[in-house]
């Protein structure tokens, strides 16, 4: 369709019986992101159809879209025609924090070095853009800045309008400011703690945010003097600890956990990377490094464990290379993982406010032209 064909297209409306199956769709799909359906949880259905198709306006209080797809796919099948959802986020702010245009800010950290968690948080933000959500991505470390590199970004610079705040640097729709996109890797490294802090604070307030759902802070590895101070400092909504198998892993994964208890951060849950290998001739899972303690430590610290990640080559490639792994098709298996990873974060976010808790709302539905 032209453009002008689509302005002047005529829509028509559904009668009531058509729209009561997409109600009652909505209401039956029954998962652990909508333990009650999803209808509880929208203020707006507003369906048509638009040249054989049909079109379903629709909101939702946190990123889900892959939830409305399957629900759309099943529709369609019933239908006899084309039917999808056009999604309005309708977002709110589970802590109020002051940063202007941020809605949530999320910590993403981990206990020690190499267990992968700016690689974590680079895809973690690109998939909660596919199920829907506005994100950026905080570097803050400041000593190892690592995220202009992931979002093949590494020789950009952000510019200044007013001489006081910052653009972030923009990645196929994912802003972020990293000190790596202002001063050499090696003059960053030798900051002491309080100039270290100081640029993570100058960082954070002094950039111009665009309208965000959820900025994601990419944290330093540990648990010493600067992580504390940047988990006291930051007004963030929650945490997620990412971790792999391996005891020594574990045993700082549960300190990191502890740190956040400290200063009273929710921990959202635990993301088990490299959890194992999957052979390419045999499909064999091969658990390298240990098998469940991600599980293990998140069971005993009650919190939720959001998601279990293999040991994959394509992601280490794409991560060097500062590639987009949800571009290849080839890596749907793994895409799929990380955007439940994210859909988990997202609602286990929106649930963390008592006043989200399942209930039925009324669905307000204007009526077709």
């Amino acid at each position: 369709m032209t453009l002008l064909s689509k302005l002047f297209a005529k829509k028509s409306p559904l009668n009531e019986s058509e729209l009561l199956v997409i109600d009652e769709a909505l209401d039956k799909h029954r998962t652990s992101l909508f333990p009650y359906g999803i209808l509880t949880l929208t203020n707006k259905v507003e369906a048509y159809q638009l040249n054989n198709k049909i079109i379903v306006e629709i909101s939702l209080p946190f990123a889900a879209l892959s939830d409305l797809d399957m629900v759309a796919g099943s529709l369609s099948n019933e239908f006899g025609k084309p039917l999808s959802f056009e999604c309005e986020l309708a977002i709110r702010p589970v802590r109020e924090h002051g940063i202007n245009n941020v809605k949530n800010i999320v910590a993403i950290a981990s206990g020690k070095g190499g267990v992968g968690k700016s690689t974590t948080t680079v895809n973690i933000a690109r998939a909660l853009q596919l199920e829907g959500a506005r994100v950026g991505i905080l570097d803050a470390d400041i000593y190892g800045p690592s995220i202009p590199a992931m979002l093949g970004k590494p020789n950009e610079k952000p510019v200044s309008s007013d001489g006081k705040t910052m653009s972030p640097i923009d990645a196929d729709g994912i802003t972020s400011m990293s000190i790596g996109y202002l001063v050499p890797d090696s003059d960053a490294a030798v900051w002491r703690g309080p100039m270290a802090s100081s640029a993570f604070n100058q960082l954070l307030n002094e950039t111009e945010w665009p309208q965000l759902d959820y900025l994601l802070i990419d944290m330093p590895p540990g648990t010493g003097d600067i992580q504390l101070t940047l988990s006291q400092k930051v007004p963030v909504a929650g945490a997620v600890v990412v971790t792999t198998p391996q005891d020594i892993a574990l045993a700082d994964a549960q300190k990191g956990i502890a740190m956040f208890d400290k200063v009273k951060v929710p921990v959202l849950g635990v993301v088990e990377n490299m959890s194992y290998h999957v052979c390419e001739k045999c499909g064999h899972q091969a658990h390298l490094f240990g098998q469940d303690g991600g599980k293990d430590i998140a069971e005993l610290n009650n919190v939720n464990l959001l998601g279990q990640l293999p040991l994959n080559i394509q992601v280490r490639q794409d991560a060097d290379l500062g590639d987009n792994l949800f571009d290849d098709i080839s890596n749907s298996d793994i895409c799929g993982q990380y955007r439940k990873i994210a859909r988990n974060i997202a609602s286990t976010l929106f649930y963390s406010l008592d006043i989200n808790s399942p209930s039925t709302p009324k669905v307000v539905r204007s009526d077709s032209e």
